[in-house]
């Protein structure tokens, strides 16, 4: 693996001097004190509690919310925690500054496009950013101008992967690798990056390969939902670090192309081969249900989620236009239409960022602010990221607080 490594966080180091051992952590004193990690920090943490040592505590909470996959994931760690203070770590990562990041990937490209005309493309085809390293960038909130963040990792496919946040990681699973032989295959293996170290790792591969998945967090969980003609649904548990079958579609729903969200503890997802259609996922039956259906005949290129609202962008090509529909979650009622002029209405992908909607491709990166007031949309041009490749597909991430 070769990613791009950021400066790690200061304050991971902890230092104990000798004598009564209540001596601040973090002193310079001693050279050989231990550093904080996940096995010795629950100790750390209990002294620096019995000596009254605030700002150390401070530190070994700073340093389980930055790794806090790994302490999820330590036995005898964060089973030993108290409620308030899961809550607290947990908190600490997803506070400070949310920006809106995007992926370069070479996933489908003409994934918009009309009933008569709607045929996907396959991942297979060749693209001429198969050869380059694939970056994040995010959107800085002050100077509204692009920044490069990492590059992902060269293991990670160039096509067809499923990308989403979990706790602040960016995960990415799945896709098509490209094999010495000429040939390509499905990928079972998913990756992590966290924004708060720089670091990326490996996580537990997919129970089955998957390209042009779709990756949905909700819950806590992680779910790696059907791919090229796949039917079948899986929930990732981080704490676990295990991959578990669920449900899986119905059969003759979704071959390709489909998209899908989370809103209010359920899965959506519509799209694919019958554009009209949406189902809905409900965990604690595990069982899926058919939803209303929309009135749209196109192919969605995108679908979020926003209170109690999923939000599906169809783009309409031949009238240079993207149309919103709002399905209402709670009364279980299509609404909308609404539609908005777009010059060169390429596929978009979307992510929501408080009550903005952002809608992002190589050449445009528009803003919604979602008022419930209003039914129109009235997009405001962002800057879209020039020296971005292949398509985009976007997230948001809260960056480092010292950044």
């Amino acid at each position: 693996m070769n990613p791009e490594h950021m400066e790690a966080r200061k304050g991971d180091q902890a230092e104990k001097s000798p004598g009564d051992g209540c001596s601040h952590l973090g002193s310079a004193a001693a050279d050989t004190s231990p550093q904080i990690s996940a096995e010795n920090c629950f100790e750390l943490l209990t002294k620096a509690k019995s000596c009254g040592a605030e700002g150390d505590k401070e530190r070994i909470y700073r340093y389980m919310s930055d790794h806090y996959l790994t302490v999820l994931r330590t036995p005898g760690l964060f089973g030993r925690l108290t409620a308030g203070e899961r809550e607290r770590i947990l908190a600490r990562r997803m506070e400070g500054g949310k920006v809106l990041a995007v992926a370069e990937t070479c996933e489908v490209l003409d994934r918009g496009g009309s009933r008569e005309s709607s045929r996907p493309q396959s991942p297979l085809l060749p693209g001429p950013e198969d050869s380059s390293s694939r970056r994040v960038f995010f959107l800085h909130p002050e100077r509204q101008q692009w920044e490069a963040l990492t590059h992902l990792p060269e293991e990670v496919p160039a096509k067809g992967s499923g990308m989403c946040t979990l706790y602040n990681y960016l995960f990415v699973a799945g896709g098509m690798s490209a094999h010495a032989d000429g040939r390509s295959k499905a990928s079972d293996r998913v990756f992590c990056f966290n924004p708060l170290t720089g670091l990326w790792s490996p996580a537990r591969p997919l129970s089955q390969p998957r390209c042009q998945l779709r990756l949905v967090s909700m819950d806590g969980f992680l779910y790696a939902i059907g791919g090229e003609c796949l039917f079948t649904v899986e929930r990732y548990d981080p704490r676990a670090d295990r991959w578990s079958p669920v449900a899986p579609l119905p059969k003759g729903s979704f071959a390709v192309a489909h998209e899908a969200t989370s809103c209010g503890g359920e899965l959506f997802v519509s799209g694919g081969s019958l554009f009209y259609r949406l189902l809905r996922y409900d965990s604690r039956r595990d069982e899926w249900e058919e939803c209303p259906f929309n009135e749209s005949r196109r192919r969605s290129t995108d679908m979020v989620a926003h209170r109690s609202l999923v939000y599906r962008f169809d783009v309409d090509r031949e009238r240079a236009g993207v149309s919103v529909y709002k399905y209402n979650t709670v009364v279980k009622v299509w609404h909308g239409g609404a539609s908005f002029p777009l010059h060169n209405p390429l596929p978009f992908r979307c992510a929501v960022l408080g009550d903005r909607i952002y809608c992002v491709n190589r050449s445009h990166t528009l803003q919604f602010e979602v008022r419930e007031e209003r039914e129109g949309f009235l997009p405001e041009v962002l800057p879209s990221p020039s020296e971005a490749r292949g398509a985009l597909v976007p997230f948001v991430l809260s960056l480092n607080r010292d950044n």
